[in-house]
């Protein structure tokens, strides 16, 4: 699931080449999970916030785990969609990771309207349980950026089935505003030039003790991998943006995942 590849040859991350094996079509497994919280409902039904922060994890599981702890991790990070400051929560296995230096296998997506809700959700006791009984004792490694989103998108729910690409950059050392507003712009810029593209967000990461140096993060969604991988094979447009910025950047880390069907339940973390 995981592939390994060098992060110079995908400098525009948001838009890099997908690689999928020949003759597999990916299908998100079910997870069982808790109703979705009163503020997530709401934000399925009403005026979008002013704002909207965005907020990715990436787990590494160690090698050898027992399936069924791996199970249990994500039913119960799921299951934190029901908490109140939640708008939008899924967690699942990571369809591919593109980087020289890391090799996540999971993901987990989540969407708060403001700084102070996502850090109700981290400190929950909820969250904090989960976290403690069943992320930390089966993962190697940990990474999380969290930025406020430069456009708040219509759909605040991410819709099951939907392939997502997360791009983290790091820009190199003694790099100015210049160029860091270069790059935001040329990320800002996409979804004008690919019509595939549902949903993209932004940022500048808030969250630097947890972020390993990425200072810029992007989100991409797509309404299927197939589109994802259409978009992203229009060599011309992708290679253009590359150019715009690869003198400005000192790592890249692309993540592709598929948003997991999720079936309500009454179960109780």
């Amino acid at each position: 699931m995981i592939h390994y590849l060098r992060s110079r040859a995908h400098i525009f991350p948001s838009l890099s080449h997908t690689f999928l094996p020949p003759n597999r079509s990916f299908r998100p497994s079910s997870l069982s999970v808790k109703p979705l919280s009163t503020t997530a409902a709401a934000a399925m039904s009403s005026a979008a916030p002013a704002q909207l922060v965005e907020h990715i994890v990436l787990f590494k599981v160690k090698d050898g785990t027992d399936p069924s702890r791996v199970d249990a991790m994500l039913t119960g990070l799921n299951a934190l969609t029901s908490l109140d400051t939640v708008l939008h929560l899924a967690a699942g296995p990571v369809l591919q990771t593109r980087s020289s230096l890391f090799a996540f296998t999971h993901m987990l997506h989540s969407r708060y309207r403001t700084k102070d809700d996502l850090a109700a959700y981290s400190a929950h006791p909820s969250h904090m349980g989960v976290v403690k009984e069943s992320v930390l004792p089966i993962c190697d490694d940990i990474m999380a950026v969290d930025w406020v989103a430069d456009r708040v998108p219509e759909s605040l729910v991410v819709p099951p089935g939907s392939a997502v690409k997360v791009s983290f950059l790091k820009l190199k050392e003694g790099s100015g505003d210049g160029a860091k507003g270069e790059v935001m712009g040329v990320i800002e810029g996409i979804k004008d030039g690919f019509a595939k593209i549902e949903q993209v967000t932004c940022g500048e990461n808030f969250s630097p003790a947890r972020a390993k140096g990425f200072s810029i993060a992007s989100l991409a969604v797509f309404k299927s991998v197939e589109e994802m991988a259409a978009a992203v094979a229009d060599e011309e447009a992708v290679n253009s943006r590359k150019e715009k910025v690869r003198e400005y950047l000192d790592g890249v880390i692309v993540v592709d995942y598929v948003v997991p069907e999720l079936q309500p339940s009454s179960a109780s973390l």
